[in-house]
């Protein structure tokens, strides 16, 4: 099994073989970018495309796309992840639905510029898929559906019974399914790296190996040289608390994955997936998968959640109890697969709030603005805050800069050892919670309320 390597999506089209050249010296632009991933890629495309004389560099400590755009699940949804009344308490019922509207666009804009741009990234329109292997999860399920109906996703979001979800997946013990529709499947890094050329074209300036140390009103720190610019926009997500200032803003949160090898037409005659829905289930520790380009299943969860003090991985690197974790859950839901060999392990971190809520902003009075906090949904929602970020920048007032996430700010996360014990307390009460509703099938476990609200989630 290969492990890390930043993520098996790069074993697939293999890691850059050369880099961009850093910054060389002091320079200045009309916006700088602190992060070459969805978000800040997103953000310069849009901003070349509405003024080309834009000067707009973006600064990437790695290669573009070297964080959570190279590594997720390649889930793009266009999905509502968070908490809709939070967002409600800042704004209205109304704006919230908006909100939603537009996270459900996103698909179709992605789509959109990856065909314009020829952006080939494996991208397939299909629907997603969640099942309920248990009454308690059948339960959640329900009241998820209900829950997303209501604020205004009735014609994407419906329940199915345990024939039709066996039918389009056979993943065994299948009460019933979640579907929602105009979702996609893609190869992430092929996108983020399909991303980054379509920019260098436009005229950016990505400049790779330069880490960035400090900002502030104006100028831009690194080890190669200082840039000037009146707007900085920070879009480093899970990497936020890498700067010391930021330790407790956005706790990077991990998530693994694993790809089998490919397999043969027999045991997808057993699975079925012919549709190849982006598949997950109603744990309260969730898994995510997808049936890949050449047959394999990617299979994805938290695994062991958060390192101390904020720390990451190494080059994508996962511990060994995570990845046994992953392979428990692709031989319960795939046990066809079994007999089959695990190619590749690796992991990344995503960003949460401590609301567990995305935003998306810009001090006018400094020019800083940033983007994150996707909490696992950064493909489509990356989107978004890249063409929200961009009409920010350009002091243009739209209807994505008027939605409820845009400056919005949450208080910091707590120091250690509480911001540790607090979310693997959260997990390890919402594994138990799992445990307990596989073995007495029973109605949704207490466990699970208790860990969510340990952490606030």
């Amino acid at each position: 099994m290969r492990i890390g390597d930043v993520s098996f999506w790069y074993a697939d089209i293999g890691l850059p073989s050369t880099r961009r050249p850093p910054l060389d010296g002091d320079s200045s632009a009309d916006v700088a970018i602190i992060g070459a991933g969805y978000s800040g890629l997103w953000t310069a495309y849009y901003l070349k495309k509405a003024d080309p004389s834009l000067k707009v560099i973006v600064l990437e400590k790695e290669f573009a796309g070297f964080g959570a755009s190279g590594r997720n699940g390649g889930w793009l949804t266009g999905g509502f992840a968070w908490n809709h009344e939070r967002y409600m308490a800042t704004s209205s019922r109304e704006a919230v639905r908006g909100m939603v509207r537009a996270m459900n666009g996103t698909v179709d804009e992605v789509i959109r510029v990856a065909e314009a741009e020829g952006i080939d990234a494996d991208i397939r329109r299909t629907d997603e898929m969640m099942v309920a292997v248990n009454p308690a999860q059948l339960q959640r399920l329900s009241a998820e559906v209900k829950h997303r109906q209501g604020w205004g996703e009735e014609d994407r979001v419906w329940e199915i019974g345990a024939e039709e979800a066996m039918a389009r997946v056979a993943v065994p013990g299948t009460l019933g399914g979640m579907i929602v529709s105009n979702v996609a499947r893609v190869q992430p890094a092929k996108l983020v790296r399909g991303l980054a050329r379509v920019v260098d074209g436009l005229g950016v300036r990505i400049c790779e190996g330069t880490a960035v140390t400090s900002f502030e009103k104006g100028r831009v720190v690194t080890a190669r040289g200082v840039v000037k610019a009146p707007v900085i926009l920070r879009c480093t997500e899970g990497f936020t608390a890498g700067f010391p200032d930021l330790k407790r803003e956005w706790l990077p949160l991990n998530s693994a994955q694993i790809a089998t090898e490919p397999l043969p037409e027999e045991v997808w005659a057993k699975i079925g997936w012919n549709g190849y829905e982006i598949l997950g289930d109603f744990a309260n520790a969730y898994c995510y998968c997808q049936r890949t380009r050449e047959g394999r299943i990617t299979v994805g969860a938290r695994g062991v959640p958060y390192r101390y003090g904020s720390s990451l991985d190494t080059n994508g690197a996962p511990d060994g109890e995570t990845i046994r974790r992953l392979v428990g859950i692709l031989h319960t839901h795939f046990p066809a697969a079994k007999p089959f060999r695990v190619d590749h392990a690796w992991c990344g971190v995503l960003g949460v709030p401590r609301d567990w809520c995305a935003t998306v902003g810009l001090d006018a009075a400094t020019g800083i603005g940033w983007a994150g906090g996707y909490v696992g949904v950064g493909v489509s929602t990356s989107n978004l805050s890249g063409r929200t970020l961009a009409d920010l920048a350009l002091g243009r007032k739209t209807e994505l800069t008027a939605l409820p996430w845009v400056n919005r700010r949450v208080r910091s996360w707590e120091p250690e050892p509480f911001r540790w014990m607090g979310v693997h307390g959260m997990y390890a009460l919402l594994n138990a919670a799992d445990r307990s509703e596989a073995r007495h099938r029973g109605p949704p476990s207490k466990l699970g309320r208790l860990g969510n609200w340990l952490t606030g989630r």
